[in-house]
């Protein structure tokens, strides 16, 4: 068999990172089944994810940084050694594409891989300083450069594809066959729980229903459990909030009786693939989302889940799925076979591998 190596240069540590591990690295045992071999170099080490979303740690950030960049540098000298390189987001994070011109050059065949309008520029609180640094330019230029780009919702293939037409939408799955078990019991609670999974950098958008939290608490009993910010809280309504780990990510999410998935109308939205509602859905959570985005592709209102559209909306029919167990368990099951349909990866890995192996083909 030929040569079929591949070096995947990601931002962040292995199994980390949401954009990555619920993307193309649970995807690594179907690549390697395939014949692929896989080699994965991250910019972001282990030391410097522990400190990379707090705030302070300015000169252990400057070192770690530093040293990102020199492994990118050692890494240009073994580029040829692989069939295909594979970029996702960027090869380094500050100013011009100059690393990302050298590894385009360097490279046989390379792949971009985008998620998220990063382009538009976005920074967590921990790190506006370093707002300004950030090498925007460096999307539009793998964009340009890459034999292939994959996307992953319909708004940013479209804005992809000014600039590349190759390129492929694939949607951020999760694996229904070995981790996304679907609850098997929708009980009648005393006190039901709504629940919402993300990170310190986007539990912001949760805020945007207090409001909505304050009107249901003067009907219902309800705890809201958050996972991916332990200070999260709301005046006058039970909250428990955790720090996300990916040992109790899964059980957490099992514990919702309604998951919740709150987004903002504004441009940078666009870019994300409703990550949120399709781990909610794969474990047969009931899910209302924001009527935005990749969401109306994922989620038909009314019928695996629920779209809305204001803060009654939003109410409205929250209150029926707090009301109703069968209606939770009817909505909850659809969600289910609609993720197993096509946001799952055995539903999505022959995708990937008709990318590699085109781009293969055409040595």
């Amino acid at each position: 068999m030929p040569s079929r190596k591949i070096l995947f240069l990601s931002p962040y540590p292995e199994n980390k990172a949401p954009s990555q591990r619920l993307k193309y690295e649970q995807y690594f045992e179907c690549f390697e089944q395939a014949g692929f071999e896989l080699t994965t170099k991250a910019f972001v080490d282990l030391n410097l994810w522990s400190i990379l979303y707090k705030p302070n740690y300015i000169i252990q950030k400057l070192y770690y940084t530093l040293l990102g960049y020199i492994n990118r540098f050692l890494i240009l000298f073994s580029i040829h050694k692989y069939d295909i390189v594979y970029v996702h987001l960027w090869v380094t994070p500050i100013g011009l594409p100059i690393f990302e011109w050298m590894v385009s050059k360097l490279s046989k065949k390379l792949i971009y891989d985008i998620d998220d309008m990063i382009f538009l520029g976005h920074s967590s609180d921990a790190n506006k300083l370093w707002e300004p640094l950030k090498g925007k330019k460096k999307m539009i230029y793998l964009m340009k450069n890459a034999n292939h780009v994959i996307t992953c919702t319909p708004k940013l293939d479209e804005f992809v594809r000014k600039y590349n037409s190759n390129a492929t939408d694939i949607s951020s799955t999760v694996n229904t066959t070995e981790r996304y078990f679907p609850i098997l019991d929708y009980k009648n609670k005393s006190e039901i729980i709504l629940g919402w999974s993300g990170s310190h950098s986007t539990s912001k958008y949760l805020y945007l229903l207090t409001d909505v939290f304050v009107e249901l608490s003067k009907k219902y009993k309800f705890k809201l459990v958050v996972m991916g910010d332990k200070d999260f809280f709301i005046e006058n309504i039970s909250v428990e909030a955790y720090e996300w780990s990916e040992k109790i990510e899964i059980p957490t999410i099992q514990k919702f009786d309604i998951g919740l998935y709150p987004l903002p109308n504004e441009e940078w939205v666009y870019g994300k693939s409703g990550l949120k509602a399709i781990q909610y859905m794969a474990i047969g959570i009931p899910t209302i989302s924001s009527a935005i985005g990749a969401n109306f592709r994922i989620i038909q209102d009314g019928e695996n889940g629920y779209l809305a559209d204001s803060q009654t909306d939003w109410v409205k029919k929250l209150s029926a799925l707090i009301e109703s167990k069968e209606l939770r368990e009817k909505i909850g099951k659809a969600g289910r076979k609609t993720i197993e349909e096509k946001y799952s990866v055995e539903a999505n890995k022959q995708k990937y591998l008709d990318v590699f192996n085109q781009l293969l083909e055409c040595n």
